[in-house]
Order: structure tokens, then sequence, then C-alpha cells
């Protein structure tokens, strides 16, 4: 006969461990085989050696090494009282105990003497619930006392994160200058540039006889290059804490050169060590977006929609709506602000070519209107470049195109006319980089393409023009992508890459269709396009939807979805916002 099979089964008894504890807690509460008392101020706790040992390293070498404790069956335990004593025990032999704040301190600090660790990490558990921006100081202060590596992270994230709560504490006040400086340093900081300035004028003048001295230490922190010019020159430069400083009044004077000359050769000539300041990156919680505005939406009516694009979703937003339709208005961004120039306005009555200009921040979601440039304009062309934006070309009230060109000259907050562009055109491609504009191509007054590079040299307000037949694009955008200008598309498939040391265009990648009208920006070095209008095999003009994005490693393009809707003479820009600040309607 066959033998049987020999079968085993394994058992295990998962309440057994849970019955052990509560068994031998009643043995402890009736005083049954104790070996040893624990004693706190006038109370006596009858514990068991083995449990305690088990428990803790500190009680192992208390009771398994030679020291005198290991023969006495009375332990004073000193620097713990007699209830949080009580709890720890509970805690010991049943794996509970209630954590409140009135208990939280003493109890954690009777953890770590009696090396409870997963009970000193629950107090942090329970104190990192407890943070606010109101105490997150008062907490980095306390994890460091108690060596608490958990509750410190959780502190200062939420001090980085909430800086805009933090910053007017009176906590941050009594900070010591090593420990402002640190958090001013930080590139976690979640903060804007001018926050940072009014922080530590504010730390200053909460002792200013012990703490004037420390402005130049303080001022090297804040991050020039990205605060608004207006903001740096007329309130910073004026403050008095600032003027009394000789190193810093020479910073602004450096800022101040630098922007007037358009030079950057300005930065070596400095008497300070200006340069590591002015390149010093913005804070990575400054987030880039970016953000579509305008345009002729579903080929029925121009949009008053603006859009905001989140990477991390894959999701579009919706911003507040402009405050009127503007057909063929230009889209540009400067200092984090969103400008719609110009324009033109039609309604059943009659049309009107307008010079307004309206701004929108996502910190605030709003628009508002700013200086009107000098003359009305529509199908112009805008850029900006360090705290200007230039308006070129368009048509003008008598729908002619226009060679006039202005700029906004954001220091001063005004409009002023430059040297007029050598031959007028229509739809360029326009990009700005190394002190000057780029206009690629366009159409002239005739409709004929223009197969010139036209460039406008800032500092020198000069014009010159090169001829060039691999120029042909019409209404393609420009974007500047590692030191070369991309002109996507226009007519054509073609994108092509401007050197412009080299003076010559390098061939990339071609779009999937002929396209025109569409818009380009830059977003986390990469080339991202939005809408437009393609010409199909069948020669017949369709509108777009689509929005794709270029990786000049890869030489490649892939698609990123759609848009909410086909969208083309629209703009397409980055704007960089603080992470947590920004508006959403």
């Amino acid at each position: 006969m066959d033998q049987p099979s020999v079968q085993v089964f394994h058992y295990k008894d998962k309440e057994q461990s849970s019955n052990l504890l509560l068994q031998l807690n009643g043995l402890r509460q009736d005083g049954i085989l104790t070996d040893v008392l624990l004693c706190s101020e006038n109370t006596e706790i009858p514990c068991h050696r083995n449990i305690l040992v088990s428990s803790s390293p500190y009680f192992r070498a208390m009771f398994c090494n030679n020291f005198r404790e290991r023969e006495q069956t009375r332990v004073d335990l000193k620097g713990v009282t007699s209830t949080i004593l009580s709890y720890i025990i509970d805690y010991v032999y049943t794996g509970l105990i209630s954590i409140s704040i009135d208990i939280v301190l003493p109890l954690m600090e009777a953890a770590s003497m009696l090396q409870y660790g997963r009970l000193f990490e629950a107090c942090s558990t329970f104190l990192q619930g407890q943070l606010s921006p109101d105490n997150c100081l008062s907490m980095i202060r306390l994890s460091e006392i108690m060596n608490c590596n958990s509750l410190q992270g959780k502190a200062k994230e939420m001090a980085m994160k909430s800086f805009s709560d933090v910053s007017t504490s009176e906590d941050l006040c009594e900070l010591s200058l090593p420990e402002l400086l640190r958090y001013l340093e930080d590139d976690a900081l979640c903060a804007e540039e001018e926050q940072v300035f009014e922080t530590l004028v504010a730390w200053i003048h909460h002792d200013p006889l012990a703490r004037r001295g420390a402005i130049c230490d303080l001022f090297r922190k804040v991050r020039l290059r990205h605060i608004h010019p207006t903001y740096l020159f007329q309130f910073i430069a004026s403050d008095p804490l600032i003027q009394s400083s000789t190193l810093c009044t020479e910073l602004i004077d450096c800022v101040r050169r630098l922007m007037f000359s358009v030079n950057t050769k300005c930065i070596d000539d400095t008497a300070v060590d200006f340069k590591p300041l002015w390149v010093a990156p913005r804070r990575y919680t400054c987030s880039d977006m970016l953000v579509v505005v305008g345009g002729r939406k579903n080929n029925e009516q121009t949009s008053r929609d603006a859009l905001v694009y989140s990477e991390n979703s894959q999701t579009w937003q919706w911003l507040a709506k402009l405050p009127v339709r503007l057909y063929k208005a230009s889209y540009v961004a400067l200092h984090s602000v969103l400008y719609v120039i110009g324009g033109l306005t039609t309604n059943t009555e009659h049309s009107q070519v307008r010079r307004t200009v309206y701004t929108l921040s996502l910190k605030t979601n709003q628009w508002r209107t700013a200086e009107p440039m000098l003359e009305p304009r529509f199908a112009h062309q805008s850029v900006s470049y360090l705290h200007f934006i230039f308006v070129l070309g368009g048509l003008g009230p008598d729908r002619c195109i226009t060679d006039k060109v202005e700029r906004f000259n954001s220091m001063f907050n005004q409009w002023e006319s430059i040297a007029p562009m050598p031959v007028a055109t229509l739809h360029p491609a326009v990009a700005a980089t190394n002190q000057r504009i780029y206009m690629f191509g366009g159409e002239d007054r005739m409709q004929y393409p223009v197969r010139l590079i036209q460039v406008y040299h800032i500092a020198r307000n000069t014009w010159y023009k090169m001829e060039n037949r691999t120029v042909k694009n019409v209404s393609a955008p420009a974007a500047v992508l590692d030191d070369k200008i991309y002109v996507i598309g226009g007519y054509t498939r073609r994108v092509i890459a401007y050197d412009t040391k080299a003076n010559r265009f390098i061939k990339c990648a071609n779009l999937k269709e002929r396209r025109m009208h569409h818009s380009a920006t830059v977003l986390n070095n990469r080339l991202y396009i939005t809408g437009g209008r393609y010409i199909t095999g069948f020669d017949v003009i369709e509108d777009s939807a689509n929005f794709e994005c270029y990786d000049p490693k890869t030489d490649s393009w892939t698609s990123q979805g759609t848009l909410p809707y086909k969208l083309f003479d629209h703009g397409s820009l980055t704007l960089t916002c603080v992470s947590q600040t920004w508006a959403k309607s």
C-alpha cells in the first residue's frame, strides 16, 4: 500500500502576543511575580525586569550589566515625573497611550531618556499634527533641543512653504542672524524676492541698535535680478537702511548700470563682487507656468479666455477673462506679468484700433490697465528684454503696415519711440537675445515674403538687415532656447534654429503639418507650441487645438494632448510665480 503523504499544518496564533501582554499587565497590577520597583517622586510602580529589559535598551543596560541597579529591588528614576512614568509603564505593558498637548513634551523627553524610540516618534507625529505657521519656528527650536529630525524636517518644510505667514510672526524676529541667513539663502524658500527684502528690514527694525550692522550680509541674500525694477529703484533704493550702507548702494548701482547700459560687461567692472549675486537663480519654489491667452476661438469669435497649464496634472485651468475682446493683439511676459497690448475691437457698429495695455499676474489673477502705447496698432509683434517691452510694426488705424517701433520702460512706466525698422513687415518671427532683437521674414506691404533678417541693437538704437534665402516664414513664432533662436513653421513644416554668433541656420525636426498663426514659448528647457492653423494634404486650411513639445536634446516633437478648443492668433507665454501663491479662479 502507498504510504500516506505527511501533512504539516503551520499555525500562527495572532492573538497570542496581545493576550500575553494583557496577562502580564494583570500580573503587574496585582503585584504578582514583580521583582523591581520603579520610583519617581513619592510613587512606586511594581514591574517585571524581563519586560523592561525586553522593551528598552536603557533598561537592558541597567539590569544586564554590572550596574548597582542590577541587584536593587528599588530603582529611582530622576528627571521623570510619576505621572509620565505611569503613562510609559502602561504603554510598555499594553502598547497603548493617549498623547495630548499637556503631556507631549515631558513624555517625549522621558521617551528619549528611557530610549523608547517608537514612543518618541509618536510624540513627534503628534507635534507635527499641531504645526502651523505661527508655531513652526518654535517647533524647529524644540526639535533641535530634543534632537528630533522628523519634527525638524516637517517644521522647516512648513516654515519654507508658509513663509508669507511666518515672516510676520514674532518668532521670526527672534531668530539669530545665522538662523535668518540660512532661511533667506535657501532655494526652497517659498517667497518672492520683494518679500525677502521686507522680512530682513522687519528683522532689523525689531532691534535696530544691535542689528543695523547686519544689513550688508542680509541684503546679499536678496536675488536682485528677480525683483521688479520699479520696486527696486523706487522703494528699496530709497530705504534708509539701504542708504546707510555703502555696499548696499553699490549693489543697487550695479543693477542700475546694468539695466541702463543693457550691457552685461559692466558686471565685471564693478568694485563689489556682484556677479554671483546677479546670476543667482530663482528659488525652486518659483514655478514656470505656461499661459495661453486671447486669439480666435473655434473660428467663431475673438476669445477673452486665459488658461494656465499644469505640467503635473496635464490639465488646463481657466484664469480671469480679459476685460474686452481684442483681435490680433500682441502678448508678452515681463517680470512675471502678462501684457496684452493693442489689438482691434469689433462690434456690430464699428471697429477701433486700440493702444490699451492690460496686465495679469498669476498672484492676483486680476486684470489691470497699464500705461497705453503711444500709437494704436494691431497685428503687431511684441518682445521683452531686461526691463523693456518692444512693440514692432503692425497695422495702424488706416489699416496700413507701419514701420514704427516703440518700447515700454518698466522702470519709469513710460513708452518712447525708437528707430523704425528698415523694412515695414507684417507677421515676422521675433525674438530678443544678446542685446539685440531679431526679426525673421514676414511679408511686406504687397504681401510678398520678406527674405530678410532685420536686427535691432538695443543699446545703440540702430537697425541693420541681412538678406538670407533661408528665411521664408510668415505668421510663425520664434523663441530663444539654448542660445539659439528657433523659428517654427510659418506656412511651412520647417523648423530652423539660428545661431546668432555663427550667423548660420541649423535644420531641426519638421512639424507634422504646414503650420501658421500658432504660438510658441519655452518651458523647462523645452519648446511648446499651441494651436494655430494648418494646411491639409488637400491644401485646405484648418484650425488646430494641437499642443506639442520640442526637445532640443533629442531633436524630436511629442504631442502633449490638446487645448480645450481650437485656437489661433493667440499668445502663449511662460510666467513665473511662487508655487504656493498663484490665485486660481
